[in-house]
């Protein structure tokens, strides 16, 4: 008895430690996740703590525009578990089938979120959630200190000739025509003269130094000094600061600024939804994003509670907190088919006249 005793233990042990392994690797599966390069998800640091918390190890990919990156979940489906999604564009990834709804369930950060956000209509879609609230931002513009004095208040200032062939501007059709409708006295979301913002644009391209389309070029050209005014983010402008030492300084101007939401989505078909799930929840967690403002310059984020325990003076609590500030921001919704078109034709003409 005690023999069979002893072979029953161990053969009882050895399926528990199978038992335990197959556990762990299955806790241990990858995370797949689509964002833009160098903006939070890929933070070495926070990639380090999450698998230290969770099992998960995360790997990343990236996009240069949101027509890449709903590309990229359209060609290559069950790829990804993660994908950042502007809340404008969630519509569009929904209608294209790329998003599935988020059970929300053991997500412990999302009771934090605004509650505007959190139930946004860009976001929530009948009761169910197709992206959680992750971030927010304006795009405006930033200058370079050690150029522009003093700095200015309007968005006029792209176009004064004294920055001529200092001025950039990002290699995108919707900011662009947005960004020349607040120029033009406009609302973003509705414009009615889409000529004044073509001839706006077009008194622009003789400014321009050239076009830029990642933080990696724009931070390069402020540091060489061919940039001495150009369009930007609020939260990459905060990175140019804090993490690379550049003489920046983002202005919302008098005129407004456009607002942005960015989500945490679950793509159609991802492999680790409870991986996507458990980062997710770590990226919306006040421990992670006061690091990652404090570090290296974040967006503003959804989660009430991670913007109270920024310090009193943090751009992101002080100055976009405020409602005198925020009520010069007309925040991007979802555009038809057919003005994205239109808009896009409008850039092509903007920039062949440029070159």
């Amino acid at each position: 008895m005690a023999l069979i005793d002893k072979i029953f233990k161990r053969a009882l042990t050895c399926v528990m430690a199978t038992a335990a392994l197959a556990s762990f690797a299955a806790h241990a599966e990858d995370v797949h996740v689509l964002n833009w390069k160098g903006y939070g998800t890929d933070e070495p640091w926070a990639l380090k703590e999450f698998e230290a918390k969770t099992g998960y190890h995360v790997v990343n990919d990236f996009f240069n525009s949101e027509q890449e990156m709903l590309t990229k979940l359209r060609t290559n489906p069950g790829a990804y578990d993660v994908v950042m999604v502007n809340s404008a564009f969630n519509q569009q990834a929904r209608e294209q089938n790329l998003l599935q709804p988020i059970d929300v369930s053991g997500m412990s950060n999302v009771a934090d979120l605004n509650p505007k956000m959190r139930h946004s209509h860009l976001l929530e879609i009948g009761g169910q959630s197709y992206g959680i609230p992750w971030v927010w931002g304006v795009t405006s513009f930033a200058v370079n200190d050690t150029k522009v004095h003093p700095v200015p208040d309007t968005i006029q200032a792209l176009w004064d000739p004294a920055y001529k062939g200092h001025v950039g501007m990002r290699d995108d059709a919707i900011e662009a025509v947005q960004f020349a409708a607040l120029a033009t006295g406009q609302n973003i979301n509705d414009i009615k003269n889409l000529d004044a913002v073509k001839d706006k644009l077009k008194a622009l391209t003789g400014q321009l130094k050239t076009f830029w389309s990642s933080e990696n070029d724009w931070n390069q050209y402020v540091a060489s000094g061919v940039f001495y005014i150009s369009t930007y983010w609020s939260g990459s402008a905060a990175r140019a600061r804090n993490k690379f030492n550049l003489p920046v300084t983002f202005v919302i101007p008098k005129e407004g600024a456009i607002g942005w939401l960015d989500s945490l989505s679950i793509p159609k078909g991802a492999h680790n939804v409870a991986g996507a799930k458990a980062f997710i929840n770590y990226m919306i967690d006040p421990g992670f994003y006061t690091q990652w403002d404090s570090r290296v310059g974040a967006p503003v984020s959804a989660n009430l509670k991670a913007v109270a325990a920024l310090p009193a003076n943090a751009f992101n609590r002080s100055v976009l907190a405020n409602p005198a500030v925020q009520s010069r921001i007309q925040f991007q919704e979802p555009i038809t088919d057919d003005k994205r078109k239109a808009y896009l034709q409008l850039w092509q003409e903007i920039k062949a006249q440029a070159d």
